[in-house]
C-alpha cells in the first residue's frame, strides 16, 4: 500500500473570556442582529498566547494518542499570530512538551493550517513517523477593537492532530496549495499595526479561488462530489461557506461550522472545526474529508483527506 498518515490524537484550547455580540454593542455602531446575519458569529474566544493554546492544544493531542513528546519527531505550529519575531513561537511549544525534533511556524494566514498538512504529510512520506501539527491564534492582539468592520470577525484559539505514518492507504488523497501576491492589499496586518481588510473584495475573490481548488482536489483525488462525506472549510464568514457548498452542490448539512462560537480564528479554525466533528461522531473509519480555506497573502489551500483511526 502507499505510505500516508492516520490522525492519532487530537485536542484544543480556547481562552476562558468570551466576548459576545451584545458585548460589542456597548462600544461599536452594530448588533447582534446584522453580526449574525452578515457573518454567523454569535461569540468569540478572546485571551491567552499563541504559545500557551498552542501548548495547551498540543498536549491534549499527544494525551488523546497515549503519546509523550518524546514520542513525536517534528513539531509544526500554523500561525498568522506568533509571540515573537524571532524565534519561531514553535520552538516554545516544542520546549514545553518534550518534542526532541525539528519545530518551525508556518505563515500563510487562514489557509496555514492546511499548507502545514501538506508539509507533515511531505514529512511523513520522506520517512517521519510522528508529527504533531497545530494551529493556532491570538488575533485578539492585531486586531482593533474600534473598528465596526473587522472587530466582529476575529477570535483566539487552537486546534492540534498527531499524525502518524501508516501503509493502510489512508492520508492525503489530493492537496493544491496557492497563493496571488498581487491581493496582498486586500487582507494584511503591517508590523505593529491592525488587521485591514477589504470585507466586499475578499468575499468575491474568497468564493470564486476556494471554488476552484476544492474542485481541483475532488477531481485529483478521482472521487464525486457525491463521495465528500464531510467539508471543514476555513470559518470566515457563514455566507462564504454557505456559497462554497451551493457551488461546489454539497449539500450544506455537510459543512462543519464553529463560526457561531469561535469566529474566525484564522489557522485555527479548520482544526477547531475538525475536532468539533470528531468529538460529535461526524467522522468515522473510512470518510473522505475535505478541508479548504483561504487567507491573506492572497492564499488558498485544500486538501481531500481519507480517515483512518
Amino acid at each position: 500500500m502507499t505510505r500516508g498518515f492516520r490522525v492519532v490524537g487530537w485536542g484544543t484550547s480556547l481562552p476562558d473570556k468570551i466576548v459576545t455580540n451584545a458585548d460589542l454593542e456597548k462600544t461599536l455602531d452594530t448588533n447582534d442582529e446584522w453580526i449574525v446575519d452578515r457573518t454567523g458569529i454569535k461569540e468569540r474566544r478572546v485571551g491567552d498566547s499563541t504559545a500557551t493554546l498552542a501548548i495547551e492544544a498540543g498536549r491534549k493531542a499527544l494525551a488523546c494518542a497515549g503519546l509523550t513528546g518524546e514520542d513525536v519527531d517534528h513539531v509544526i505550529l500554523a500561525t498568522t499570530s506568533p509571540d515573537q519575531t524571532v524565534p519561531a513561537t514553535a520552538t516554545s511549544v516544542q520546549a514545553a512538551l518534550g518534542i526532541v525534533g525539528g519545530a518551525f511556524d508556518v505563515n500563510a494566514a487562514c489557509s496555514g493550517f492546511v499548507y502545514g498538512l501538506v508539509v507533515a504529510n511531505g514529512l511523513i512520506l520522506s520517512g517521519v513517523h510522528r508529527v504533531l501539527l497545530i494551529g493556532a491564534e491570538t488575533l485578539s492582539r492585531i486586531t482593533d477593537w474600534d473598528d465596526r468592520e473587522t472587530a466582529v470577525l476575529f477570535g483566539d484559539g487552537a486546534g492540534a492532530l498527531v499524525l502518524e505514518a501508516t501503509d493502510d492507504g489512508s492520508g492525503l488523497l489530493s492537496w493544491d496549495l496557492g497563493s496571488d501576491g498581487t491581493l496582498n492589499h486586500i487582507l494584511n496586518c503591517e508590523i505593529g499595526g491592525f488587521i485591514r481588510m477589504d470585507g466586499k473584495e475578499v468575499f468575491r475573490r474568497a468564493v470564486r479561488i476556494v471554488v476552484d481548488s476544492a474542485t481541483k482536489v475532488i477531481e485529483g483525488s478521482g472521487l464525486g462530489v457525491d463521495e465528500i462525506d464531510l467539508i471543514v472549510p476555513h470559518q470566515a464568514n457563514i455566507r462564504i461557506i454557505q456559497a462554497i457548498c451551493q457551488r461546489l452542490k454539497i449539500e450544506e448539512d455537510k459543512a462543519v461550522i464553529v463560526i457561531d462560537r469561535y469566529g474566525n480564528t484564522s489557522s485555527a479554525s479548520i482544526p477547531l472545526a475538525l475536532v468539533d466533528a470528531l468529538e460529535n461522531g461526524r467522522v468515522t473509519k473510512g470518510s473522505t474529508l475535505l478541508l479548504t480555506g483561504f487567507g491573506g497573502g492572497m492564499t488558498w489551500a485544500s486538501a481531500v483527506l481519507r480517515w483512518s483511526t
